[in-house]
């Protein structure tokens, strides 16, 4: 990606390599994805809709954003007022707008969102929520419920690969312009993080190591005084992983399908991983926060999307039997839409942490 100086990311991440040495791969991820000056996130379109380069849920179906919206409604029944609702990473307000529609006036809201073009989209589609570019622009304490959609798993992380009884720390070096991997020991935290997570490893894996997260986590949990933490993403525990290890799972997006390596065209693709959730359980149980971990399906099911798609179905039918064609269509539309919000092998397989404190 070029940024209006006429420099692009490539470069600028040569040239700090040049300066500074090699460059672990969590501050690649930083600068790809969110460097004010052409980083992927921090610049650019909008990136999760139908014309950018990945979905999630609540563009999906809207049926997402309603489900959960009935879990806000029993939270605020739970933590009382007052109460606030919090997304990160809102994006196009797709979850946070029928969230927000199935609770009752008065609450405070949070959209916090890095993405200038997300931003504005936000004060449109939400115009009742504060939109803010970090978490250090929320209230230093609240009481309510802080929703993390596909967010965690951008979030930078170092990389480490075992070589012997030991790690190695990926890192990146610049090659005649070009971006090349190479190794090195590993910085005190990421080893401390590593042989803390996952110190029993074959030779040659790879693992994201994913501080940052739980540093996310920590300072969430930090300013809620009461209430619930909903992380949603894909991921696995740590024995879930250990199958993934061989390659690691770092990898791109583009137009909705897998992009070419990340060193390839940094700031022009989106770099993502699968969430240890293991490590973030932990971390919230430092804190002294009740910790559950559910599959998505599982979890949806549980607040009643199962439901929603009888209705649907309902509906349909009463559609078909008046030959209203058109509402039938839109009905069917609506229920495919809602169903793949379930899939055993695709949405319906990410992870749902639920991390709350009375």
């Amino acid at each position: 990606m070029t940024t209006e100086g006429g420099d692009s990311i490539r470069n600028r991440i040569a040239r700090e390599i040049d300066e500074s040495g090699p460059m672990p791969f969590d501050r690649f991820m930083e600068v790809a994805l969110y460097d004010p000056d052409g980083g992927y996130f921090a610049t650019g379109p909008l990136r999760s809709e139908r014309d950018g380069d990945f979905l999630t849920s609540p563009e999906v179906s809207p049926a997402f954003g309603e489900t959960l919206g009935r879990f806000a409604v029993s939270e605020r029944k739970r933590v009382g007022e007052p109460f606030t609702v919090v997304e990160v990473g809102a994006g196009s307000g797709t979850l946070l707008r029928p969230l927000l529609d199935a609770l009752e006036e008065p609450f405070d809201a949070y959209a916090v969102e890095v993405s200038p073009s997300a931003r504005q989209r936000l004060a449109e589609i939400v115009p009742e929520a504060t939109v803010v570019g970090a978490l250090d622009e929320l209230p230093d304490s609240f009481a309510g419920l802080v929703i993390a959609n596909e967010l965690l798993d951008n979030l930078p992380a170092a990389v480490v690969v075992r070589r012997g009884d030991g790690w190695r720390e990926r890192v990146i070096s610049a090659d005649g312009g070009g971006l090349e991997y190479g190794e090195a020991p590993p910085r005190p935290r990421v080893a401390a993080w590593v042989d803390m997570h996952t110190p029993d490893m074959p030779e040659g894996s790879v693992v994201e190591v994913q501080v940052a997260a739980e540093k996310w986590l920590s300072d969430v949990l930090g300013r809620l005084r009461r209430g619930t933490v909903l992380v949603v993403d894909y991921g696995d525990t740590t024995d879930g992983l250990a199958r993934r290890r061989e390659e690691g799972t770092i990898r791109t997006y583009r137009g909705h399908h897998l992009g070419p390596d990340p060193l390839l065209e940094p700031g022009s693709t989106d770099v993502t991983m699968d969430v240890d959730f293991s490590a973030l359980m932990r971390a919230a149980a430092t804190h002294g926060a009740d910790v559950r971990l559910h599959r998505q399906d599982d979890f949806l099911t549980e607040w009643g999307l199962r439901q929603t798609l009888a209705d649907l179905r309902v509906a349909e039918l009463d559609a078909a039997r008046r030959g209203d064609t058109m509402r039938r269509f839109v009905l069917r539309s609506q229920l495919t839409d809602a169903e793949t919000l379930l899939h055993p092998r695709g949405l319906g397989d990410f992870r749902v942490l639920v991390v709350s404190r009375a």
